[in-house]
Protein backbone atom coordinates (compact mmCIF):
# COMPACT_ATOMS: atom_id res chain seq x y z
CA UNK A 1 0.00 0.00 0.00
CA UNK A 2 3.07 2.21 0.09
CA UNK A 3 2.08 3.58 3.46
CA UNK A 4 2.83 3.48 7.17
CA UNK A 5 0.41 1.23 9.12
CA UNK A 6 -0.19 1.66 12.83
CA UNK A 7 -2.17 -0.54 15.22
CA UNK A 8 -2.86 0.33 18.85
CA UNK A 9 -5.05 -1.88 20.99
CA UNK A 10 -5.80 -2.38 24.67
CA UNK A 11 -5.69 -5.92 26.04
CA UNK A 12 -4.74 -7.48 29.37
CA UNK A 13 -3.23 -10.48 27.55
CA UNK A 14 0.03 -9.57 25.78
CA UNK A 15 0.27 -12.81 23.79
CA UNK A 16 -3.31 -12.45 22.54
CA UNK A 17 -2.66 -8.77 21.68
CA UNK A 18 0.51 -9.64 19.72
CA UNK A 19 -1.32 -12.41 17.89
CA UNK A 20 -4.15 -10.01 17.04
CA UNK A 21 -1.74 -7.34 15.72
CA UNK A 22 -0.02 -9.97 13.58
CA UNK A 23 -3.39 -10.94 12.05
CA UNK A 24 -3.99 -7.26 11.18
CA UNK A 25 -0.64 -6.89 9.38
CA UNK A 26 -1.17 -10.20 7.57
CA UNK A 27 -4.55 -8.94 6.36
CA UNK A 28 -3.03 -5.64 5.14
CA UNK A 29 -0.39 -7.58 3.17
CA UNK A 30 -3.08 -9.88 1.73
CA UNK A 31 -5.16 -6.94 0.46
CA UNK A 32 -2.06 -5.24 -0.94
CA UNK A 33 -1.15 -8.40 -2.89
CA UNK A 34 -4.72 -8.61 -4.20
CA UNK A 35 -5.34 -4.96 -5.11
CA UNK A 36 -2.03 -3.21 -5.73
CA UNK A 37 -1.64 -1.94 -9.31
CA UNK A 38 2.15 -2.06 -8.76
CA UNK A 39 2.35 -5.81 -8.10
CA UNK A 40 2.22 -7.51 -11.55
CA UNK A 41 0.77 -10.70 -10.04
CA UNK A 42 -2.10 -8.92 -8.22
CA UNK A 43 -5.67 -9.57 -9.23
CA UNK A 44 -6.10 -5.87 -10.02
CA UNK A 45 -3.03 -5.82 -12.32
CA UNK A 46 -4.39 -8.89 -14.13
CA UNK A 47 -7.77 -7.18 -14.51
CA UNK A 48 -6.15 -4.04 -15.93
CA UNK A 49 -4.25 -6.18 -18.44
CA UNK A 50 -7.27 -8.19 -19.64
CA UNK A 51 -10.60 -6.42 -19.06
CA UNK A 52 -10.43 -4.21 -22.17
CA UNK A 53 -10.32 -7.38 -24.31
CA UNK A 54 -12.79 -9.62 -22.49
CA UNK A 55 -15.01 -9.91 -19.42
CA UNK A 56 -12.62 -11.05 -16.67
CA UNK A 57 -13.81 -13.09 -13.70
CA UNK A 58 -12.49 -11.76 -10.38
CA UNK A 59 -12.91 -12.73 -6.73
CA UNK A 60 -16.15 -11.68 -5.04
CA UNK A 61 -14.06 -9.45 -2.78
CA UNK A 62 -12.54 -7.42 -5.62
CA UNK A 63 -15.86 -7.37 -7.51
CA UNK A 64 -17.73 -6.02 -4.47
CA UNK A 65 -15.15 -3.28 -3.88
CA UNK A 66 -15.31 -2.13 -7.52
CA UNK A 67 -19.10 -2.15 -7.24
CA UNK A 68 -18.84 0.00 -4.10
CA UNK A 69 -16.46 2.39 -5.88
CA UNK A 70 -19.05 2.86 -8.63
CA UNK A 71 -21.65 3.66 -5.95
CA UNK A 72 -19.42 6.56 -4.80
CA UNK A 73 -18.91 7.65 -8.42
CA UNK A 74 -22.68 7.95 -8.80
CA UNK A 75 -23.10 9.65 -5.43
CA UNK A 76 -20.46 12.28 -6.29
CA UNK A 77 -21.44 12.68 -9.97
CA UNK A 78 -18.09 11.35 -11.12
CA UNK A 79 -15.79 13.25 -8.72
CA UNK A 80 -14.78 9.84 -7.35
CA UNK A 81 -13.68 7.70 -10.27
CA UNK A 82 -11.33 4.71 -10.07
CA UNK A 83 -10.71 4.94 -13.84
CA UNK A 84 -8.67 8.12 -13.17
CA UNK A 85 -5.76 5.65 -13.35
CA UNK A 86 -6.09 5.67 -17.15
CA UNK A 87 -4.18 8.98 -16.95
CA UNK A 88 -2.92 8.73 -13.37
CA UNK A 89 -0.42 5.99 -14.24
CA UNK A 90 1.40 8.47 -16.52
CA UNK A 91 2.54 10.48 -13.47
CA UNK A 92 5.68 9.34 -11.63
CA UNK A 93 5.95 11.18 -8.32
CA UNK A 94 9.20 9.51 -7.28
CA UNK A 95 11.03 10.68 -10.38
CA UNK A 96 9.08 13.96 -10.79
CA UNK A 97 7.66 13.02 -14.20
CA UNK A 98 4.34 14.15 -15.62
CA UNK A 99 2.56 13.50 -18.92
CA UNK A 100 2.52 16.25 -21.53
CA UNK A 101 -0.72 17.77 -22.83
CA UNK A 102 -0.89 15.40 -25.81
CA UNK A 103 -0.51 12.30 -23.60
CA UNK A 104 -3.32 13.51 -21.34
CA UNK A 105 -5.55 14.34 -24.31
CA UNK A 106 -5.05 10.88 -25.85
CA UNK A 107 -5.92 9.07 -22.59
CA UNK A 108 -8.67 11.31 -21.21
CA UNK A 109 -11.56 9.49 -22.94
CA UNK A 110 -10.58 6.34 -21.04
CA UNK A 111 -11.53 8.02 -17.73
CA UNK A 112 -15.20 7.34 -17.06
CA UNK A 113 -16.55 4.98 -14.42
CA UNK A 114 -19.35 4.10 -16.88
CA UNK A 115 -16.72 2.25 -18.93
CA UNK A 116 -16.74 -0.44 -16.20
CA UNK A 117 -19.28 -3.19 -16.95
CA UNK A 118 -20.04 -5.48 -14.01
CA UNK A 119 -21.78 -8.84 -14.23
CA UNK A 120 -22.87 -9.88 -10.73
CA UNK A 121 -23.87 -13.42 -11.78
CA UNK A 122 -20.35 -14.14 -13.08
CA UNK A 123 -18.37 -11.72 -10.85
CA UNK A 124 -16.84 -10.49 -14.09
CA UNK A 125 -15.55 -7.04 -15.03
CA UNK A 126 -15.13 -5.62 -18.52
CA UNK A 127 -13.88 -2.22 -19.70
CA UNK A 128 -15.70 -0.56 -22.61
CA UNK A 129 -12.66 1.53 -23.56
CA UNK A 130 -9.42 -0.07 -24.71
CA UNK A 131 -7.21 2.26 -22.61
CA UNK A 132 -9.19 2.16 -19.35
CA UNK A 133 -7.29 1.22 -16.20
CA UNK A 134 -8.49 1.30 -12.61
CA UNK A 135 -6.77 2.05 -9.32
CA UNK A 136 -8.44 1.46 -5.94
CA UNK A 137 -6.09 3.82 -4.09
CA UNK A 138 -9.02 6.02 -3.02
CA UNK A 139 -10.99 3.22 -1.35
CA UNK A 140 -8.84 0.10 -0.70
CA UNK A 141 -6.96 1.46 2.31
CA UNK A 142 -10.23 2.32 4.02
CA UNK A 143 -11.51 -1.15 3.20
CA UNK A 144 -8.34 -2.69 4.69
CA UNK A 145 -8.69 -0.60 7.87
CA UNK A 146 -12.32 -1.74 8.30
CA UNK A 147 -11.25 -5.39 7.87
CA UNK A 148 -8.53 -4.86 10.47
CA UNK A 149 -11.05 -3.44 12.97
CA UNK A 150 -13.30 -6.47 12.40
CA UNK A 151 -10.36 -8.82 13.09
CA UNK A 152 -9.58 -6.92 16.31
CA UNK A 153 -13.23 -7.22 17.37
CA UNK A 154 -13.04 -10.96 16.71
CA UNK A 155 -10.02 -11.10 19.05
CA UNK A 156 -12.30 -9.84 21.84
CA UNK A 157 -10.64 -6.39 21.98
CA UNK A 158 -13.01 -3.45 22.52
CA UNK A 159 -10.65 -0.47 22.30
CA UNK A 160 -8.29 0.03 19.36
CA UNK A 161 -7.02 2.36 16.65
CA UNK A 162 -5.89 1.29 13.18
CA UNK A 163 -4.30 3.78 10.77
CA UNK A 164 -3.07 3.28 7.21
CA UNK A 165 -1.66 6.50 5.81
CA UNK A 166 -4.45 9.07 5.92
CA UNK A 167 -7.16 6.56 6.93
CA UNK A 168 -7.95 5.72 10.55
CA UNK A 169 -10.70 3.93 12.38
CA UNK A 170 -11.33 3.85 16.10
CA UNK A 171 -12.97 0.98 17.96
CA UNK A 172 -14.44 2.09 21.29
CA UNK A 173 -12.29 4.74 22.95
CA UNK A 174 -8.83 5.18 24.47
CA UNK A 175 -9.36 3.55 27.85
CA UNK A 176 -12.27 5.75 28.86
CA UNK A 177 -11.20 8.87 26.97
CA UNK A 178 -11.75 9.80 23.32
CA UNK A 179 -8.88 9.49 20.88
CA UNK A 180 -7.59 12.93 19.89
CA UNK A 181 -7.11 12.85 16.13
CA UNK A 182 -5.12 15.69 14.60
CA UNK A 183 -5.37 17.10 11.07
CA UNK A 184 -2.00 18.16 9.71
CA UNK A 185 -1.39 21.61 8.27
CA UNK A 186 -1.03 20.98 4.52
CA UNK A 187 2.01 23.27 4.26
CA UNK A 188 3.70 22.55 7.61
CA UNK A 189 4.06 18.91 8.62
CA UNK A 190 4.95 19.85 12.21
CA UNK A 191 1.72 21.77 12.74
CA UNK A 192 -1.73 20.39 13.54
CA UNK A 193 -4.57 22.71 12.50
CA UNK A 194 -7.32 21.04 14.51
CA UNK A 195 -7.73 18.14 16.95
CA UNK A 196 -10.96 16.18 17.07
CA UNK A 197 -12.03 13.91 19.97
CA UNK A 198 -13.38 10.64 18.51
CA UNK A 199 -14.96 7.39 19.70
CA UNK A 200 -16.21 4.55 17.47
CA UNK A 201 -15.57 6.52 14.30
CA UNK A 202 -13.44 6.70 11.17
CA UNK A 203 -11.49 9.66 9.79
CA UNK A 204 -9.70 10.00 6.45
CA UNK A 205 -7.69 12.87 5.04
CA UNK A 206 -6.80 13.39 1.40
CA UNK A 207 -4.11 16.01 0.85
CA UNK A 208 -1.99 17.47 -1.92
CA UNK A 209 1.10 17.03 0.31
CA UNK A 210 1.08 13.22 0.53
CA UNK A 211 2.59 12.34 -2.87
CA UNK A 212 3.77 15.21 -5.00
CA UNK A 213 6.60 17.02 -6.72
CA UNK A 214 7.02 20.68 -7.62
CA UNK A 215 8.07 21.76 -11.10
CA UNK A 216 8.40 25.36 -12.28
CA UNK A 217 6.64 26.45 -9.10
CA UNK A 218 3.61 24.20 -9.72
CA UNK A 219 2.63 21.34 -7.44
CA UNK A 220 1.83 18.00 -9.12
CA UNK A 221 0.16 15.59 -6.68
CA UNK A 222 -1.64 12.25 -6.85
CA UNK A 223 -5.28 13.36 -6.60
CA UNK A 224 -6.39 13.69 -10.21
CA UNK A 225 -9.46 15.57 -11.43
CA UNK A 226 -11.22 12.92 -13.61
CA UNK A 227 -12.53 15.54 -16.08
CA UNK A 228 -9.10 17.05 -16.83
CA UNK A 229 -6.59 14.29 -16.03
CA UNK A 230 -4.60 16.84 -14.02
CA UNK A 231 -4.04 17.31 -10.29
CA UNK A 232 -6.80 19.25 -8.49
CA UNK A 233 -5.64 22.77 -7.67
CA UNK A 234 -8.50 24.23 -5.59
CA UNK A 235 -8.04 22.16 -2.40
CA UNK A 236 -5.14 21.56 0.00
CA UNK A 237 -6.80 18.90 2.12
CA UNK A 238 -10.17 17.27 2.80
CA UNK A 239 -10.92 15.28 5.96
CA UNK A 240 -14.06 13.21 6.40
CA UNK A 241 -15.55 11.67 9.56
CA UNK A 242 -17.83 8.69 8.96
CA UNK A 243 -18.99 5.43 10.57
CA UNK A 244 -16.46 3.33 8.64
CA UNK A 245 -13.12 3.91 6.92
CA UNK A 246 -14.21 2.74 3.47
CA UNK A 247 -16.76 5.57 3.41
CA UNK A 248 -14.43 8.20 4.90
CA UNK A 249 -11.66 7.18 2.46
CA UNK A 250 -13.82 7.42 -0.67
CA UNK A 251 -15.52 10.64 0.46
CA UNK A 252 -12.27 12.40 1.41
CA UNK A 253 -11.00 11.89 -2.15
CA UNK A 254 -14.41 12.97 -3.50
CA UNK A 255 -14.56 16.11 -1.35
CA UNK A 256 -11.02 17.04 -2.37
CA UNK A 257 -11.95 16.80 -6.06
CA UNK A 258 -15.36 18.48 -5.76
CA UNK A 259 -14.10 21.62 -4.06
CA UNK A 260 -15.45 23.25 -0.93
CA UNK A 261 -18.96 24.34 -1.90
CA UNK A 262 -20.12 21.18 -3.69
CA UNK A 263 -18.39 18.93 -1.17
CA UNK A 264 -20.06 20.56 1.85
CA UNK A 265 -23.41 20.41 0.08
CA UNK A 266 -22.99 16.66 -0.37
CA UNK A 267 -21.59 15.97 3.12
CA UNK A 268 -24.36 17.99 4.79
CA UNK A 269 -26.91 15.81 2.99
CA UNK A 270 -25.43 12.55 4.36
CA UNK A 271 -26.12 11.10 7.81
CA UNK A 272 -23.27 10.44 10.30
CA UNK A 273 -20.78 12.19 8.00
CA UNK A 274 -18.80 15.40 8.59
CA UNK A 275 -16.06 17.27 6.73
CA UNK A 276 -13.21 19.68 7.32
CA UNK A 277 -11.87 21.14 4.09
CA UNK A 278 -8.86 23.40 3.67
CA UNK A 279 -9.03 25.30 0.40
CA UNK A 280 -6.11 26.48 -1.75
CA UNK A 281 -5.95 29.78 0.18
CA UNK A 282 -5.46 27.86 3.43
CA UNK A 283 -8.97 28.68 4.72
CA UNK A 284 -10.78 26.03 6.78
CA UNK A 285 -14.39 25.07 6.10
CA UNK A 286 -16.58 22.82 8.28
CA UNK A 287 -19.71 20.81 7.56
CA UNK A 288 -22.83 21.80 9.50
CA UNK A 289 -22.41 19.22 12.29
CA UNK A 290 -18.93 20.54 13.15
CA UNK A 291 -19.72 24.25 13.01
CA UNK A 292 -19.11 25.91 16.38
CA UNK A 293 -22.39 27.18 17.87
CA UNK A 294 -22.90 30.89 17.22
CA UNK A 295 -23.20 33.03 20.32
CA UNK A 296 -26.19 35.37 20.57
Amino acid sequence: MGTHIQVELFSSDKTAADNCSRQVFDEMHRIDKLMSPYIPSSELARLNAQAHQQATVVSKELFDLIDRAIYFSELTQGAFDITYASVGYLYDYRHAKKPDDDNIKQSLDAINYRHIILDASEHSVKFRHKDTKIDLGGIAKGYAVDNAIQLIRNCGVNNALVSAGGDSRILGDKNGKPWMMGIQHPRNKNRVVVRIPLRDSAISTSGDYQRFFIQSGKRYHHIIQPQSGRPVDHTWSASILADNALTSDALSTSAFVMGTEKALQLINSLEHTEAIIIDSKGKMHYSSGLMPPTSH
